[in-house]
């Protein structure tokens, strides 16, 4: 009995010595490049074009995953998980795309899903659409504090590949298709503050307007204002 509990020891000290499985990082995006136009694609026909997408190399990452967004129709694909740091995909010429990549390690469930990264795939278009605005703050669906002048902010990110944006039209409402313009910040300012009720969800969301009159929708997000 002696040598049973022994060896019994012996084994719980061996397996709570090992380390346990480390979840992995997120990959570090490299090509397309973020908020740029992709002109290296292999031209398929005269709409679609073959883009290489590449990251580099994650700790703890077994398989990668690409996952790729075409902008105008809110429409995903999800690749296979693979071992690779590249994958050549198909992709509509002149059409906006968002790009991420989700690791996995074998070991665990966890996983880590990298920065989301904009694009357009060249086409014969010579100015291009400012890419959506990136809603930066509240988060949606988020809890906020109205400060003493009883106001908060909204904060968001702008990006265009002619770097030639000329406003932002900030829209916040509480229906869910928001339409009270509430401000039209020129270039270089991303943060406003806006007058809100406590106790109440809100609805904005932003339109990015180019000097060539391109427009984008940032879509819309929504906040609850706390008593």
């Amino acid at each position: 009995m002696k040598q049973i509990l022994t060896l019994l020891l012996v084994l719980l000290l061996v397996a709570c010595g090992k380390d346990s499985p480390k979840p992995p990082e997120a990959a570090t995006l490299s090509f397309p490049a973020e908020n740029s136009e992709c002109t290296t694609g292999i031209s398929l026909n005269n709409t679609t074009s073959q883009v290489e997408f590449r990251w580099f190399a994650a700790k703890h990452a077994d398989t990668y995953q690409l996952k790729f967004t075409n902008v105008l129709t809110n429409t995903s694909v999800t690749n296979a998980p693979t071992e690779a740091l590249s994958a050549r995909v198909p992709l509509l010429k002149g059409v906006p795309y968002r790009w991420t990549i989700t690791t996995r390690n074998n070991d665990t469930q966890d996983i880590a899903i990298s920065e989301a990264w904009f694009f357009y795939n060249a086409g014969s278009q010579s100015t291009f659409p400012p890419f959506p605005a990136q809603i930066s703050k509240p988060i949606s669906g988020g809890t906020v504090a109205r400060d003493l002048n009883n106001e908060i902010s909204l904060g968001w990110t702008g990006a265009d590949v002619d770097n030639d944006i000329a406003v932002y039209e900030v829209y916040l409402d509480t229906v869910t298709d928001p339409q009270l313009l509430i401000a039209s910040p020129s270039l270089g300012i991303t943060e406003i503050q806006a007058s809100v009720e406590a106790d109440t969800i809100y609805y904005w969301r932003v339109v990015t307007i180019d000097r060539a009159g391109n427009t984008s929708d940032s879509g819309t997000y929504s906040f609850r204002v706390l008593r």
